[in-house]
């Protein structure tokens, strides 16, 4: 009896309609051999980091054979999909290409990295993708990149919980260096302003700012125009406030259990 084909989902945030999702989409079925499911935000989903979404009902609309749009945010995409749509349990999440990167704390407001992490809460390895803001000249080589890994993770899962963040530079470096997160400056900002009606609404958010000297960072990698491959964990324990040794906290009227 044969065996089907692995199942790779693909999601972004930058919609069903983005060329990026298109290429990676067509890339990994003929350079992985899987079968891919795309189900991806029926429009621009960016920054909605891990929102899911409780209390209205999702739409899903086929585009194409197993090319389908849904009305809700990158992680309801993958839920969906590793939930009802998927015909069996995905061997890979890929959520990309991003038209940007995601670098550093980057991660925790991104709804590409997102898609990847539940991906990853769902048992998959997963995998984002970002490609330099506006250099689609450079999309074949951050295609080839997501073919590479996304094989290699087939052949060879990593271990529960493990989700890789991927930063690809345009140029023509085609090395790439695994790395830790950096962190990114942002031009923090709360702009008011009024409507016709004068009535006060709110513009939060600044261009970028640069970014912090970190050595082994994704930030130096990219700055060096090294592709960063980083290997993010669903854990988020600070382990060195625990066990022997550990420094304590005093908390007013409560006692230590052991």
């Amino acid at each position: 009896m044969n065996q089907p084909r692995p199942l790779i989902l693909l999601s972004n945030d930058d919609g069903i309609a983005s060329p990026y999702l298109t290429a990676l989409a067509d890339a990994l079925e003929e350079g992985t051999g899987a079968e891919v499911l795309v189900i991806a935000p029926e429009k621009q989903r960016s920054a909605m980091s891990h929102t899911i979404t409780l209390h209205k009902p999702l739409r899903v609309q086929a585009h194409a054979p197993g090319r389908y749009a849904a009305s809700g945010s990158p992680v309801d995409c993958v839920y969906l999909g590793v939930m009802r749509l998927c015909p069996r349990a995905p061997a890979l999440v890929v959520s990309g290409i991003n038209d940007g990167y995601n670098l550093g704390t980057d991660i925790f407001y991104s709804g590409t990295v997102g898609a990847a992490l539940e991906g990853g809460l769902r048992g998959a390895p997963a995998m984002a993708v970002s490609l330099q803001h506006g250099k689609a000249e450079a999309l074949g080589k951050a295609v080839e990149v997501s073919v590479g890994l996304a094989r290699a993770l087939l052949e060879r899962p990593p271990a529960p919980g493990v989700v890789f963040n991927v930063n690809v530079p345009a140029g023509p470096e085609r090395r790439y260096r695994m790395t830790r997160l950096g962190r990114r400056f942002y031009r923090d900002d709360v702009l008011e302003r009024h409507d016709p009606r004068g009535r006060a609404y709110y513009w939060i958010g600044g261009g970028e700012a640069g970014m912090e000297e970190v050595a082994g960072s994704d930030c130096e990698a990219i700055q060096a125009g090294l592709t960063s491959v980083t290997p993010l964990c669903l854990d988020l324990t600070a382990t060195s406030l625990l066990g022997e040794g550990a420094p304590r906290l005093d908390i007013s009227g409560f006692e230590p259990a052991p």
